[in-house]
C-alpha cells in the first residue's frame, strides 16, 4: 500500500531531525580530532630526548646489569594486553577493526592471556566472551591528561616486575590522516630500545641524531630506574591519545557519511511526497469531476 503525503512528509521531517543530529556530531568530532594531534604532537619533544638517553644508557658498556624492565624472559607463560577501544560507538568500523584484528593476532594457543582494557566497548567485548580480564580503565576524560593513564603504567610494571605477566602487549589504533586509521599492536613490556620502528608515533624521534656525551648523576643505574618505567608510561600515553585522535576521525567520517545519506534520501521522500501529493490532487479533481458529471445527469433526468 502506497504511503500517503502526510506520512511521506513525517519521514521527511524525521530524516531531517536525523541528518541534523549526525551533522552536529560531525562538527564535534571535527573539533575533538584537531585537539587530540595537537596533544600527540606536544609529546614529540619529550619522546624524543627520553628515547636518546634511554638508547644512550642501555648501550653504555659500563652500564652493569640491564634493568628488569628491559631483560625478556627465558619462558613466557602469561602475556598481558593493553587494549585501547572507544567508550562510545558511532564511530563507523573503528571499534569492530581493532576489536576483530586484536583477537586474530592473539588467537594462537600460545601463552594465556590476560586483558587490561581502556575503553567500554573493549570490556564488553572481552567479557561476553568470558575472557581473563584483569583490569578495566574505561570512562577515561576527554581529552586525557599524563596522570589519567599513570595507574595503567603502574599496574603493568608491578604486575611485570613481580612475575604476573611475562611480556605486556599494548593495541590500539594508530593515527595516519583523517581518512586513514590502522590497527597498531606493539610489545611495550620487556621494553626493547634498539628498535624505534616498534616505539609509538616513530616518526617523532629524529631521523638523524649526532653522537652525544652524557654525563649522569648520580648514575647510570638511578636513570634507568626512573626513565624506563616513565617512558612506558609515555607510550600507552601516546598511544592512548592517537586512539582518540583515530576514534574522532573515524566517528567524524562516519557522521558525515550519515549526513550525506539522511540528505539523499530526504531529497528521494520529497520526490515520494510530490508524487503522492500529485495523486491526491489528481483524485480530488477526479472526484469533483464525477460529483458535476452527476449533478448534471441528475438534472437532466429531472
Amino acid at each position: 500500500m502506497a504511503a500517503t503525503a502526510r506520512e511521506v512528509k513525517k519521514r521527511i521531517q524525521s530524516v531531517k531531525n536525523i541528518a541534523q543530529i549526525t551533522r552536529a556530531l560531525q562538527a564535534v568530532s571535527a573539533s575533538k580530532v584537531q585537539r587530540a594531534v595537537q596533544m600527540v604532537e606536544a609529546t614529540q619533544p619529550y619522546a624524543s630526548h627520553a628515547w636518546q638517553v634511554l638508547t644512550h644508557l642501555t648501550q653504555d658498556p659500563l652500564r652493569g646489569q640491564l634493568h628488569p624492565l628491559l631483560a625478556p624472559r627465558e619462558t613466557v607463560r602469561t602475556r598481558g594486553v593493553v587494549l585501547i577501544t572507544a567508550d562510545r560507538g558511532l564511530a563507523g568500523p573503528y571499534n569492530t577493526e581493532i576489536l576483530t584484528k586484536t583477537m586474530r593476532y592473539f588467537s594462537d594457543q600460545g601463552p594465556a592471556i590476560r586483558w587490561i582494557t581502556v575503553g567500554r566497548k573493549g570490556r564488553d567485548f572481552l567479557a561476553r566472551r568470558g575472557r581473563d580480564l584483569m583490569a578495566d580503565f574505561s570512562g577515561l576524560p576527554d581529552p586525557p591528561s599524563f596522570g589519567d593513564i599513570t595507574p595503567i603504567g603502574r599496574l603493568v610494571v608491578d604486575e611485570f616486575l613481580q612475575g604476573n605477566l611475562d611480556e605486556v602487549y599494548l593495541a590500539y589504533m594508530h593515527f595516519v590522516s583523517f581518512l586513514k586509521q590502522e590497527v597498531r599492536i606493539l610489545r611495550l613490556l620487556p621494553f626493547e630500545v634498539a628498535t624505534e620502528e616498534e616505539l609509538v608515533k616513530p616518526e617523532y624521534v629524529a631521523a638523524e641524531r649526532r653522537p652525544m656525551a652524557y654525563i649522569y648523576e648520580p648514575d647510570p643505574q638511578a636513570l634507568l630506574d626512573e626513565i624506563v618505567p616513565r617512558f612506558v608510561q609515555l607510550q600507552i600515553y601516546q598511544a592512548l591519545l592517537e586512539a582518540r585522535a583515530s576514534e574522532h576521525a573515524a566517528r567524524m567520517v562516519a557522521m558525515k557519511r550519515a549526513t550525506d545519506n539522511a540528505t539523499e534520501l530526504a531529497a528521494l521522500l520529497q520526490l515520494e511526497y510530490n508524487k503522492a501529493r500529485q495523486q491526491g490532487i489528481t483524485r480530488e479533481l477526479m472526484d469533483i469531476v464525477g460529483g458535476a458529471e452527476a449533478l448534471r445527469k441528475s438534472e437532466e433526468g429531472g
